[in-house]
């Protein structure tokens, strides 16, 4: 079948994966996924630890990159109050990381914020927003203008690979 010449034209729609704390941060996953459905593919509720049953870190790793990260482009953590403290996102950042994807950190509205105005993200993830690789955006700014998350993930997905730390030791058990 011919493609329509006369049909508008649609922008590819960038595949992006979601890490987030499950049992804390759900209702926005679903939010998310609500409000950018139609502007990015495969934005999927890859719970690792309700679907990976095994002790084996290299196993664990191989399937983040195969069965949950394969195919994207950029990997968004939705940053609640329990994020930092869940080795699952930071295995997935530390995945992502290795396979070069753009990251973007959303903070959410439960994210504790300390009295000199910083935030409490995962440690890997802080890592490369110091360095220039990743980025972040409050929850309610991206909310507010859905656009705006097209805008990041193609800035991100232009950053050269050369600012990546991912060097830290990875979390063994949640916090």
């Amino acid at each position: 079948m011919m493609a329509n010449p006369y049909a508008p034209y649609q922008p590819q729609r960038r595949r992006v994966f979601v890490s987030y704390h499950h049992r804390g941060d759900q209702l926005y996953y679903e939010e998310f996924s609500k409000v950018f459905h139609d502007g990015f593919e495969a934005i999927t509720d890859n719970s690792l630890e309700r679907r990976i049953d095994s002790a084996d870190f290299g196993y664990i790793m191989r399937c983040i990159r195969e069965n949950h990260l394969k195919g994207s482009s950029c990997t968004i953590v939705l940053c609640g109050r329990d994020t930092p403290k869940r080795k699952y996102v930071d295995w997935e950042i530390e995945a992502s990381l290795d396979q070069s994807m753009g990251l973007i950190a959303v903070l959410l509205p439960t994210l504790e914020v300390f009295s000199n105005g910083g935030t409490a993200k995962p440690d890997r993830l802080q890592d490369n927003i110091d360095s220039g690789y990743a980025e972040w955006v409050w929850w309610h700014n991206l909310r507010s203008n859905p656009a705006l998350l097209a805008t990041i993930v193609e800035r991100v997905n232009s950053k050269s690979s050369r600012l990546i730390i991912n060097a830290r030791r990875r979390m063994d058990r949640n916090g």
